[in-house]
């Protein structure tokens, strides 16, 4: 139930949702450095929160020791002017030791990621994420996709749970949603937080707005801040010429070069991070780089990008 103070932050956001990368030095370790520039750069920009070590900022690939040196660093460098959300993931063990140590980095809530491989039932599940909201007093938000699909019966149970405050959906089916949505309204009191959680979800969120969702996670905003934050404020403000002209010259061309290569989600968004003048290194395996004419393309993306915002002044 949403009685947490991230809850209460997050009801109204005054901006995108930051999903940052997580930056790696020549050597390949973490480079909290150039990490602390990013998540710096990010707040800035308009962030309405940071979550950190989550899908793109590569939680599989970083050990416990590096993830909460990553999130103490997103802590130190929002410095409470946003709230700092942690990725938590894997089987329940791991699951509750990462929410741990989010909690002792400062970390004001979690993001559960789906458990590790299994395709478990619903029965499971909810056992699995009651598990992990009961090993810290962090309000946890649960994600969503791939093999942790909930029945909105399921999700009921969810949100009557201490210390869950919402749902991220990376699913992306409308019409499970919306009865979901209708299912926990009728019969969980109080306010139940939902994001769109699809990649690039700016391409999907004036679908979720019509479902009374308005917080979306935005991994553009990694690379084009000043993109991402005009499509938000034109979602907000019912701009429709500006919401059209993005989606139609920016995101969707994105969304259609992002899905030429497999983890592009991830390597070709540190890649726009890296052509906007910030080194933050490459993806770590199994993920790969993007070719060098993808990232040409994308380059000349960010400038058609940029020249659609100018048509606004």
């Amino acid at each position: 139930m949403t009685s947490s103070p991230l809850a209460a932050r997050l009801s109204v956001p005054s901006g995108p949702l930051f999903f940052p990368v997580t930056a790696y030095g020549p050597d390949g370790a973490v480079d909290l450095t150039a990490y602390r520039a990013h998540v710096r750069r990010g707040v800035e920009a308009g962030a309405a929160a940071v979550f950190a070590c989550c899908g793109t900022g590569e939680f599989h690939a970083l050990t416990p020791e590096e993830y909460e040196e990553c999130v103490r660093a997103a802590v130190a460098e929002t410095a409470g002017r946003v709230p700092v959300v942690a990725g938590a993931g894997y089987g329940t063990a791991l699951a509750t030791h990462y929410a741990r140590r989010a909690e002792a980095a400062g970390a004001d809530g979690l993001l559960a990621m789906p458990p590790y491989l299994v395709k478990a039932g619903q029965e499971g599940l909810l056992r699995h994420y009651r598990e992990l909201a009961a090993a810290t007093a962090l309000p946890v938000v649960v994600y969503q996709r791939d093999n942790a699909v909930f029945t909105p019966e399921t999700v009921v149970g969810l949100a009557r749970t201490e210390g869950i405050v919402g749902l991220k959906d990376g699913y992306g089916d409308l019409d499970l949603m919306q009865r979901t949505i209708s299912a926990v309204r009728g019969e969980v009191p109080g306010d139940f937080l939902y994001f769109n959680g699809l990649p690039t979800a700016e391409q999907t969120q004036l679908a979720y707005r019509a479902l009374g969702v308005s917080l979306y996670s935005s991994a553009v905003f990694c690379f084009v801040p000043e993109i991402a934050v005009a499509f938000h404020h034109a979602l907000r403000d019912g701009d429709d010429a500006t919401v059209r002209r993005l989606l139609d010259g920016f995101y969707r061309p994105f969304v259609e070069l992002r899905d030429r290569g497999r983890g592009y989600a991830v390597s070709l968004v540190k890649a726009g991070v890296r052509l906007r003048g910030l080194d933050v290194g490459e993806v770590r395996p199994p993920l790969h780089e993007p070719s060098e004419d993808h990232v040409k393309q994308l380059a000349a993306l960010v400038d058609r990008g940029c020249a659609l915002l100018e048509e606004d002044r």
